[in-house]
């Protein structure tokens, strides 16, 4: 376009300022309180055998658990409980009831899917008729490759003749100000391509409450016209007929809140996240449909790939700021758990459809990656425990909070665990035992445990945790067509053998990321808001020595305390100690890529559709970010349609100056140049300037 020396005005009927945003048609929410219970206006439809179904699992749980605690207990009474032996026993109950828990809800989902005939894929489409918005909060993201995933999911739609019911949104937090530059830049490209009026992008300068904010904030001021809105993340995928069946399940039934759908992993690269792709193809289903056997309307939402009923997330899911400091106090990071916990205390149903495919999202590339996502996601489900008690949830989302805390509590009770069983050993072979304690005593006490019994312990508890994968495989054996897309029963066991492997090694440097974390947030440290890294897994050596460092000492700390006493404590304790000592190879042997046929999948071997033409559209967009001043001055239609979307001007009290765009205008006057002048500013200063019509026309008039 060439160089501005002015800012041009808005052009009547140019694609990049024709209906930015639609009429705004305002639909009020009010927060939520904990402290108050809500008397629910309607009741989800509900299956009469529920009761029974989790009845049965919380039985199953409780009968594996005492059975396990009374053959601990028996290990360790030999010659008399100790303080030590106790307290390992009570971690013991507690760790083997989490195990038990999961056993018995993904045997379930064996039994379901056994008896489960899958979907026919070519069975008819069925007509719909709600108007539904589709919204894709972003924050900092490539927007090349959103756009990409955003253009593929759209034109698979369009196929299903239903494209008319749907309007599009592009919600953007973004504060990189190149990014939120290039986000209007692709967005402009992807409405040419697609010719679809109903696209729209809105920037959100004020992130308060982050991805919640971001839904609510849209809700305020559209929401008010639409029945239905699917939530995607920036990695999402979704197929139109997976989108339609979606609508049409919430059309058939007016008491449903949400429907979440079980979305696979895909364009896995490196080790690490091919074995997270193959492990979610292979067991995630089995043990989806095990929680929603008996789930029911009572089930959880995981923040994306669902459809929710707007008017339900309107009048029940505004969240509250919880009393307090961060990283406990403030806005609600894990969002998604308490959405569902108010629609449902408000009469809503939440419901899973765990069998319904086309739903698609990707995975961290490395363990690192993994982690610091991990970390937020722990600071999230530490803080529901302000919001476990409040008053009129359901017992199910309650159960639902207490299982998200103790994904991340049984982390530190696992090292607990193992540290105690260490000190028990070391205290046997250098603490002189007490034979004879005070009091009468006909026989001395021997601090004795049975090593045999100990061991079918350790086999059962192993069995567990390791015998749903299995029954994966069985289910696969049973379905011919999918096990020719996973390569066949033998490679798909070889793969299992693998991952079981790479898995134990990778678990004991999780237990001690997620154990800092704990500590981390108990001490009163907030995680931030930081952009996830989605392409490749590649990890500097000085990182990985930097990240990695603690786990390392860790395993040479256990390795030593258990060859002080003895070379079989060291080989019985080395599934643990190889992972920790070796953390540094394994993390970047797992962080690179990886290729080959082990941890094929079926998405992988043939991909859907939409999957393919999102890869082919990511391929092939566009490499690279330009400063956004520099982007903006070349291309007038990207600065009309930047500045057309911008606020009014509004006038600021002193109190509330901007202290960076006040910064910014100054260096702008002083500068000779654009050049100059865009050289000088700080990011956070072009941000502001990006935000000020008058600013940003100053900075651009410069020759």
């Amino acid at each position: 376009m060439g160089s501005l020396n002015a800012a041009p005005q808005p052009v009547a009927g140019d694609i990049a300022t024709q209906r930015l945003l639609p009429r705004e048609t305002p639909l009020p929410m009010a927060p939520s309180e904990f402290a108050k219970n809500r008397v629910p206006d309607r009741v989800p439809a509900a299956v009469a055998a529920m009761a029974w179904r989790r009845g049965l699992i919380l039985l199953s749980t409780a009968a594996l658990t005492g059975a396990g605690g009374y053959e601990m207990y028996r290990v360790l009474e030999v010659g008399g409980v100790t303080v030590l032996e106790a307290m390992v026993l009570a971690l013991f109950l507690v760790l083997l009831a989490w195990v038990a828990f999961s056993f018995a809800s993904a045997l379930a989902g064996f039994f379901v899917l056994l008896a489960h005939r899958p979907d026919a894929v070519d069975a008819e489409l069925p007509s719909i008729a709600s108007r539904t918005a589709m919204l894709l909060p972003t924050y900092n993201e490539d927007p090349h490759r959103l756009t990409a995933r955003l253009r593929a999911i759209i034109e698979s739609l369009e196929t299903t003749s239903h494209g008319k019911l749907f309007d599009w949104f592009v919600l953007s937090d973004s504060t990189d100000p190149d990014i939120w530059v290039a986000e209007e830049k692709a967005l402009l490209a992807l409405r040419q391509a697609v010719g679809i009026p109903r696209l729209y992008y809105r920037h959100r300068a004020d992130n308060t409450a982050r991805k919640a904010g971001n839904i609510s904030e849209w809700i305020t001021r559209f929401g008010g016209v639409y029945d239905f809105m699917i939530v995607l993340d920036a990695d999402s995928l979704m197929s139109g007929q997976t989108i339609v069946r979606l609508v049409r399940a919430m059309e058939i039934n007016p008491t449903a809140g949400l429907v979440q759908t079980l979305p696979m992993i895909v364009n896995a690269r490196s080790l690490f996240s091919r074995v997270q792709q193959f492990a979610g193809r292979l067991y995630g289903p089995m043990i989806a449909a095990g929680v929603a056997w008996w789930h029911g309307s009572e089930g959880n939402y995981w923040g994306h790939n669902a459809i929710i009923r707007v008017k339900a997330f309107a009048e029940a899911a505004a969240l509250p700021q919880l009393r307090g400091r961060k990283p406990f106090g403030g806005h609600i990071l894990s969002h998604d758990f308490v959405e569902a916990a108010l629609m449902r205390r408000a009469g809503w149903g939440i419901y899973m459809l765990p069998t319904l495919s086309g739903s698609y999202e990707e995975v961290p590339p490395s363990l690192l990656d993994f982690a610091a996502r991990d970390r937020r996601w722990c600071q999230g489900n530490l803080q529901h425990l302000a919001v476990v008690s409040g008053r009129g949830l359901h017992w199910v989302s309650r159960l639902h909070f207490m299982v998200g805390i103790g994904a991340y509590l049984t982390a530190p009770l696992w090292l607990l665990f193992l540290l105690l069983g260490m000190l028990i050993s070391l205290q046997a072979r250098f603490v002189r035992p007490e034979y004879f304690p005070r009091g009468f005593s006909l026989f001395p006490t021997w601090p004795a445990q049975d090593p045999v019994l100990a061991i079918w312990v350790f086999g059962a508890t192993m069995g567990l945790l390791l015998l749903p994968k299995l029954l994966s495989l069985v289910l696969l054996w049973t379905r011919r067509s999918e096990r020719r897309q996973f390569g066949g029963v033998l490679r798909v066991a070889a793969g299992v053998i693998a991952e079981i492997a790479i898995s134990a090694l990778m678990a004991p440097v999780m237990m001690i990321f997620q154990s800092i974390a704990v500590v981390e947030i108990l001490v009163g440290r907030d995680a931030g808001w930081q952009t996830q890294r989605r392409d490749d897994g590649t990890v500097e050596r000085r990182e990985l020595y930097r990240k990695y460092g603690i786990p390392t000492l860790c395993g040479v700390a256990m390795a030593a305390s258990a060859y002080a006493v003895s070379l079989p404590l060291l080989l019985w304790m080395s599934p643990v100690i190889l992972g920790l000592v070796f953390a540094v190879p394994i993390g970047a042997l797992t962080a690179s890529p990886a290729c080959g046929k082990l941890f094929g999948t079926p998405e992988e071997r043939e991909a859907p559709a939409v999957l393919r033409r999102a890869n082919e559209l990511s391929a092939g967009a566009e490499i690279g970010i330009k400063p956004a001043l520099v982007e903006l001055r070349e291309d007038a239609a990207l600065l009309a349609f930047h500045l057309v979307q911008l606020p009014p001007a509004r006038a600021v009290r002193p109190d509330m100056i901007d202290a960076n765009l006040a910064v910014g205008r100054a260096k702008i006057d002083a500068s000779d140049s654009f050049e100059q002048a865009a050289a000088h500013l700080s990011p956070r200063e072009v941000l502001s300037t990006l935000n000020d019509g008058s600013a940003l026309s100053t900075v651009l008039r410069k020759r």
